[in-house]
């Protein structure tokens, strides 16, 4: 008898730039002309950037956090996203959203702000939440920045970590944009079986703190999820809103990666763009279950420092032998 084909049609939908004055409802209108474009093309899932329902607003600092609410959705779906999930319920196609969300008071009447992305079946449930474990940027208000990164004064570190959960057929993990740079986030999902990563991101070209880096935005972000896919043996699909918006450059190549680590589309532009590939999660064995078998050449003892330490630590001997030598 035949194995079922455990083939995943995939679309990553990039976005252009969404301006401060754009209303939830035409963002809404854009992300349902890329569904319908998805299932003209046979997808099965489609995977939005971080943030796809507002303009990136961290760039802005307001003294008073709460006039800020308005950025953030307190309810998914709401009666503004409520459309997105219809049109896709009907089509058929399961989706990925990256959003900012606020939530209702704890026991302790506290409130939480997460950097968040949902995973949606065919069906129309969800299938799973996911909170931003790597916050960058700054808690502070820098005024004689540019723009502003403030995602760390807007947002709080998901406290969950990393989950995979099943879904179409294989395994299934998120992150978001930060969170792509940190081999430790495919490695928690590696050792959980993922198949495939769904990752959104806002990545502005000129990075304030040091400006060396502004040309190399496009190299390292297809460098860490090329890395991480190929190390983890797993699909990895990286989605951007990209193109200028309020005046800030981001990056777009989004791109959908092979356990190989190859990249097997990439957009062409910084709008709205819908790029697709048929992604065979059997292809996640080829590595699983050589190069990378995690339980035949993983050696966990001797990576004690990766839990039990968080910033780097020079030992004694080899602070003394550098203070040595820069005395000769």
């Amino acid at each position: 008898m035949s194995q079922p084909s455990r083939v995943v049609v995939v679309g990553a939908a990039q976005l252009g730039p969404i301006q401060k004055a754009d209303t939830r409802a035409s963002v809404v209108e854009r992300l349902i002309s890329l569904l319908r474009q998805a299932k003209e093309r046979s997808c099965d899932l489609v995977v939005f950037p971080e943030l796809a329902l507002t303009t990136f607003f961290p760039r802005w600092f307001v003294d008073d956090i709460s006039e800020a609410d308005h950025w953030y959705e307190k309810s998914m779906p709401s009666a503004e996203t409520q459309p997105l999930f219809d049109e896709a319920k009907k089509l058929g196609i399961g989706f990925s959203l990256g959003y900012a969300e606020l939530t209702e008071p704890d026991d302790q009447g506290v409130v939480h702000r997460f950097n968040t992305q949902i995973l949606v079946e065919r069906d129309g449930s969800v299938v799973a939440k996911y909170h931003k474990v790597h916050i960058p940027g700054h808690e502070h208000h820098e005024p004689n920045r540019p723009f502003q990164h403030a995602e760390r004064y807007y947002f709080e570190p998901g406290p969950e970590g990393f989950g995979v959960w099943a879904a179409f057929g294989g395994l299934f993990g998120m992150m978001i944009c930060n969170d792509r740079r940190w081999p430790e986030s495919y490695r928690e999902m590696g050792l959980q079986g993922v198949e495939m990563i769904l990752c959104g991101y806002n990545t502005p070209i000129h990075y304030v703190p040091d400006p060396s880096q502004d040309i190399l935005q496009g190299f390292h972000n297809s460098l860490v999820m090329q890395s991480g896919a190929y190390q983890n043996g797993t699909w990895v699909v990286g989605v951007a809103k990209g193109g200028v918006e309020e005046g800030v450059d981001s990056l777009g190549q989004t791109c959908i990666v092979a356990p190989s680590g190859q990249i097997v589309a990439q957009t062409l532009t910084t709008a709205d763009e819908l790029i697709v590939a048929a992604c065979d999660l059997d292809w996640c064995e080829r590595y699983k279950g050589t190069l990378f078998n995690f339980d035949r050449y993983r050696r966990p003892e001797v990576y004690t420092r990766i839990t039990q330490q968080r910033g780097s630590v020079i030992s004694t001997a080899n602070k003394a032998t550098l203070e040595g030598k820069s005395h000769d």
